[in-house]
């Protein structure tokens, strides 16, 4: 990624469906103005799924994707099948290509239904309309279904700008999700971000979720002040007798910086905050409730979306074992879902601890939580799960609206109320928008 490219987990994934040699390379070649696809007569040759980043306006930085024919045979075709439908989980919007020589049949029907479950946003392009081959059909099926349809030919580019329009009008407006910090503040605020600088560090700069929490705040006109964790009380001090509006720490800090920042100054992580932007918050602080129920020997699934180089203390394979099995008073057995992949049999876990979540897009991230809940699998995040251990998750939900109580001593506190419900059940998906979502954006005290 360049200095100046929007990360692909932020920009909008628009990803081509369809059977093989439908044209789907050509369209999108046709759509975006560049060589992005191989291109051939040859049945299958798009093999893997191929991404390319760019900006389609007024759309904005997008993500492209092309994938393998939905018709595809024999073990390999297997294979590109199966990687063309593990795109689904990080598409925003559908582009389903039909070709009008070949009506649809089961493949389309199995797609647009499976595009509806996930109620994903679908445009279809009835393609190759200058072969002369009535587009009528494909057109009145996609009417049937209620999905907007273009005739388009990406041989001569006619159709390819109503095709852009139709993106444009069925693109999700929610997306993005929330801001990660930006609702939080008003402008002239100060923010102090915690960036430990250690082995795990990448050289030379910050990490993703630094930046962009940085980015956000000079969006809301808002001001960061960036310091290490041994640098912290020290700059407290020089901004006394200001404080500042809220203190922003990496997870792993959690535990020193809960005890130099003065209680009436609001605290939380990096992680939270994304927990929040990528996922659904709720959901993920419901996740630590099955921490206070493990035993030894329980299945334990941690799943990063990147792929990092493990090294010294990981956070994910030294730290939050460490930390949760002391907790427990045990081993726990550990799995390691990696990049893409996430488990398919999440039934199999008691847990599922899930990283921040800042390589992959929110519609990934909301599938994730989706197919645990199906299963019946609670899900944490890296920072909800180590603001629980260290007993802080209370202060560190404040900012959000969000209030969870803590029983026993702090080092062992156990969850035992959320939100302000008595019972003390956590909202579902569809409330926690309101709650603490866009709606009710969960200002800091005195914030407008």
């Amino acid at each position: 990624m360049s200095l100046h490219a929007t990360p692909t987990s932020g920009r909008l994934h628009i990803a081509f469906f369809g059977r093989r040699n439908a044209g789907k390379s050509s369209l999108l070649n046709a759509l975006t103005g560049q060589s992005v696809a191989l291109v051939s007569d040859v049945p299958g040759t798009t093999t893997d799924p191929v991404w390319k980043s760019m900006e389609i306006l007024p759309l904005g930085p997008c993500v492209v994707i092309d994938t393998a024919g939905i018709d595809d045979i024999g073990e390999l075709g297997r294979l590109r099948v199966e990687r063309t439908r593990r795109v689904l989980r990080r598409t925003d919007l559908a582009v389903l290509v039909l070709d009008p020589t070949r009506p649809p049949g089961r493949e389309e029907d199995r797609l647009a239904d499976e595009l509806a479950a996930r109620k994903l946003p679908v445009v279809v392009a009835v393609n190759k309309t200058d072969l002369g081959a009535d587009p009528e059909p494909c057109l009145e099926w996609a009417r049937r279904r209620g999905l907007a349809a273009v005739a388009v030919s990406a041989l001569t580019g006619e159709g390819v700008g109503a095709l852009r329009q139709a993106l444009v009008s069925a693109a999700p407006s929610d997306w993005e999700g929330p801001p990660i910090i930006g609702d939080l503040v008003r402008p002239g605020d100060l923010v102090v971000l915690v960036v430990p600088v250690d082995l795990e560090a990448p050289k030379g700069r910050l990490i993703l979720p630094q930046v962009q929490t940085l980015r956000d705040l000079l969006d809301h006109d808002a001001m960061g002040l960036v310091v290490k964790e041994t640098g912290l009380e020290a700059a407290l001090g020089h901004l006394a007798p200001t404080r500042p509006r809220l203190v922003v720490t990496d997870s792993q800090a959690f535990g020193y910086v809960s005890g130099v920042v003065p209680r009436d100054v609001p605290l939380t992580s990096f992680s939270i905050l994304f927990a929040r932007h990528r996922g659904d918050l709720s959901t993920l602080v419901a996740g630590a409730r099955a921490v206070d129920s493990l035993r030894p020997g329980d299945p334990v699934v941690v799943a990063e979306a990147c792929t990092h180089h493990p090294i010294g203390d990981d956070i994910g394979r030294v730290k939050i074992p460490r930390w949760l099995e002391k907790r427990v008073g045990g081993p726990l057995e550990w799995r390691y879902a990696v990049g893409g992949d996430f488990p398919a049999d999440p039934e199999r876990y008691k847990l599922v601890i899930h990283c921040g979540a800042c390589m992959i897009n929110r519609r990934e991230m909301l599938q994730r939580l989706a197919a645990a809940s199906a299963a019946g699998v609670p899900v944490v995040n890296y920072g909800v799960l180590i603001a629980h251990l260290h007993g802080i998750l209370p202060r560190a939900l404040e900012p959000f609206g969000l209030t969870v109580r803590e029983t026993g001593p702090s080092s062992q506190g156990r969850l035992s109320a959320w939100g302000s419900d008595p019972q003390g059940r956590v909202p579902d998906a569809k409330d926690s928008r309101t709650a603490i979502g866009s709606g009710s954006p969960g200002r800091l005290p005195g914030a407008v």
